[in-house]
């Protein structure tokens, strides 16, 4: 039987957008109320408005040493508890490794790996106080298998599978589940570093997904009995070939 969402407390990061934004659309939609973590002010507080009372605004800069150690303890001090954590925020990098700086390497390494490794420290002592609790990744299919064009953000989508399936073992035993979602290529921002020639063809053959499509996963992932955990779903579009 699945599981319902009503009056759970959800945490997305990288919610102004993308996939974060489609995720907070449907956890509201399936009863939940959500905290929009980004560090885009401006953005978090008008799709708040047109949200409505379930959506929460929490500006936090997860580049930001300080502010990323602050984001779980300010969402618990405006809702008292966290059900859900959706670990979403991510950039990309394409291209061959010498044509990325270092400064450019350092920055995604930071966002796409030590930040959800933080985020999901800093939530388990609360998850585990409560003896329940949901942790969602988003991943990609780049972590599962090696793609030339993007050696970086496909070493970092690597290291967060790895990350993700050994704290599900970890956490299982407190009632905490633990998955990710593996998106093929998905109508973003993300993909601006793609080549203008590649991004067309894959519109154009039907190789790229909306983030919709995304977040429908993460909903499945979350509403079954908590006697199931979907520990990776892997989501393509019908035509992308790699």
């Amino acid at each position: 039987m699945a599981e319902t969402l009503n009056g759970k407390i959800a945490a997305v990061t990288g919610a102004a957008s993308g996939i974060g934004l489609a995720t907070t659309e449907a956890l509201i939609a399936a009863g939940a109320t959500v905290v929009m973590v980004d560090r885009d002010e401006r953005a978090l507080g008008e799709i708040t408005a047109r949200l409505g009372d379930r959506a929460i605004a929490q500006t936090t800069d997860l580049l930001d040493t300080e502010s990323c150690a602050q984001m779980v303890p300010e969402i618990l001090a405006k809702t008292g508890r966290i059900d859900i954590l959706h670990c979403n925020a991510g950039t990309y990098i394409g291209g061959d490794l010498t044509e990325s700086d270092t400064a450019t390497i350092d920055r995604m390494l930071t966002l796409n790996v030590n930040v959800v490794m933080k985020n999901v420290r800093d939530v388990i002592p609360h998850m585990i106080e409560r003896g329940s609790g949901d942790i969602v990744v988003t991943a990609s299919v780049a972590g599962h298998m090696p793609i030339q064009w993007e050696p970086v953000y496909s070493g970092s989508k690597w290291a967060i599978t790895c990350f993700v399936q050994t704290m599900r073992r970890q956490l299982n035993k407190h009632g905490i589940r633990v998955g990710q979602v593996s998106p093929g290529p998905v109508i973003s921002a993300l993909l601006a570093d793609w080549p203008p020639e590649r991004l067309q063809a894959a519109k154009d053959s039907g190789s790229l997904i909306e983030p919709s499509e995304v977040s429908d996963a993460v909903v499945y992932m979350l509403t079954r009995s908590r006697n199931v955990t979907i520990r990776d779903m892997i989501v393509l579009p019908t035509n992308f070939d790699i």
